[in-house]
């Protein structure tokens, strides 16, 4: 998916998926938590397009690269739909901080249950599993990275990897890090533990 300036765009476009449930037949009573219709000229919704517009400009591309890392294989998609999941509770977070935060949380959330998904679809196929294949603007994100320190990463357990990964490349504080992954700041030291443990472990056996 390529980007769009956020300043010839009012919305961030939904991914595949996000697009069929709009596409669909209206439901008889709408969830709590669905979008608004959109009046332009509301202060509330002018402000809403501002602050995520400034968002995207500014986090974009570590999203991206959080995605990547973390393992998904459709990075791009999982971050639309992140944006697209800001936009829908803007009215409830109203806050560049809290923002930010909540973003990075549901593209962890995302990629972790997009990862589930392809384990359980991989296993009952037929076909043998595809080889690990990303698009050529996360290929390139990750082209200053030592590969084998990529490759290693992806055999972690999925939340040693995203604590390594929000830590290590995010640079977040431990308190962030628990809130991203949903987990105490306990769990958060626990899983960085154990997953340099396991990353040192892998690429020793590489040698």
């Amino acid at each position: 998916m390529r980007r769009t300036p956020p300043a010839t765009r009012t919305l961030f476009p939904p991914p595949s998926r996000a697009a069929e449930a709009l596409a669909a037949p209206p439901e008889p009573a709408a969830p709590a938590d669905s979008v608004d219709p959109v009046d332009p000229t509301d202060p509330v919704e002018q402000e809403r397009e501002t602050a995520l517009a400034r968002l995207f400009e500014r986090h974009y591309t570590s999203m991206l690269r959080l995605a990547a890392l973390l393992g998904a294989d459709d990075p791009e998609n999982i971050v639309a739909e992140s944006y697209y999941e800001i936009y829908r509770k803007w009215r409830k977070l109203r806050d560049a901080d809290r923002a930010e935060s909540y973003l990075r949380s549901v593209v962890c959330n995302l990629t972790r249950m997009r990862i589930r998904h392809l384990q359980i679809v991989r296993k009952h196929a037929e076909p043998p599993p595809v080889e690990w294949a990303v698009s050529a603007e996360s290929t390139a994100l990750l082209h200053d990275d030592q590969r084998a320190l990529i490759n290693a990463l992806r055999q972690l357990p999925p939340r040693q990897r995203e604590a390594l990964v929000l830590r290590h490349w995010m640079g977040l504080k431990e308190g962030e890090i628990a809130t991203a992954m949903g987990i105490s700041s306990g769990s958060v030291k626990t899983h960085t533990a154990r997953g340099i443990a396991a990353l040192t472990q892998v690429l020793e056996n590489r040698r």
